[in-house]
């Protein structure tokens, strides 16, 4: 005589409902929304008074790949030289 656990493992709607789940979890995050952590905005101001993560991400949204061992005056020269640059979209 089967048991309720038996007859639970054998039936077809558990496994359905969880695949159905599964399903829709894999399409939310592969078709869902994109911006799980939204990029920060670029630094507004003077860039003199920058810090240089600032410099690093006005750099990094222009596709201009700072250099990760630059000095800050590096970077700030670089920012100047390049700040009519629009951002990337």
């Amino acid at each position: 005589m089967p048991t309720p656990l038996d007859r639970a493992t054998q039936s077809r709607g558990p496994f359905f409902a969880f695949a159905a789940i599964v399903t829709a979890v894999a399409a939310w995050s592969i078709w869902g929304p994109s911006d799980i952590f939204p990029a920060e905005p670029d630094p507004t101001g003077d860039p003199e008074n920058w810090s240089s993560s600032e410099l690093r991400r006005w750099l990094n949204n222009r596709n201009l790949h700072p250099n990760p061992l630059a000095t800050s005056a590096e970077l700030l020269e670089r920012v100047k030289a390049n700040m009519r640059t629009p951002p990337r979209a």
